[in-house]
């Protein structure tokens, strides 16, 4: 589910981006996609909606392994943030609470800093590190759509930042946790 949620993210996006004549990926806001009234409102409605689900239930079998090892949840919390984009997904562009209702999903950029913080030697053993570090930079990254100056064609990029950090952490924490898991069965 760590690897599907995101996998849907992105398919959701290049599906509906590919029904928008002209729409750009680098310079368009990913929210376009289900603006209201456009012709893929309700697909890319769905697609979030499933996306967060499929995350709540991610966090959850994490959670349980967590509590199995005796290990930190924290960094746990704000990989539960993503879920929050099921919000921008039900309340679409250009109604007022579109850019309020998905707020926490910023917060998934502590998860992996959390994790280098928190998870302790059973869980750092995994290989997270790198990919926390990793993923935290390109997370980082999308922080440049706070600096209109700087690419300022570019403003989906900057956001697809967020959401690529987002996929890079989620894919490797289900990868690690797998393998783990896998070899705590045999």
């Amino acid at each position: 589910m760590g690897i599907v949620s995101p996998l849907l993210f992105w398919l959701t996006t290049f599906v509906c981006g590919a029904f928008h004549d002209g729409y750009n990926h680098f310079s368009n806001l990913v929210s376009e996609l289900g603006a209201q009234g456009t012709r893929t409102q309700y697909l890319f409605s769905i697609g979030l909606v499933l996306s967060s689900i499929l995350n709540v239930f991610f966090v959850y079998c994490i959670w349980k392994i967590c509590m199995e090892l005796k290990e930190s949840i924290v960094p746990l919390m704000p990989m539960f943030c993503y879920s929050f984009l099921a919000g921008p997904g039900i309340v679409p562009m250009p109604l007022p609470l579109h850019s309020v209702i998905g707020m926490p999903f910023l917060l998934i950029m502590l998860a992996p800093f959390f994790a280098l913080i928190f998870w302790r030697i059973k869980v750092s053993s995994l290989g997270l590190k790198v990919s926390a570090v990793i993923s935290l930079a390109i997370m980082l990254l999308g922080f440049l759509i706070y600096a209109p100056d700087i690419l300022p064609e570019y403003f989906g990029l900057k956001q697809r930042f967020l959401y690529l950090g987002w996929t890079v952490w989620s894919c490797a924490v289900a990868i690690r946790f797998l393998q783990f898991r896998t070899s705590i069965l045999k």
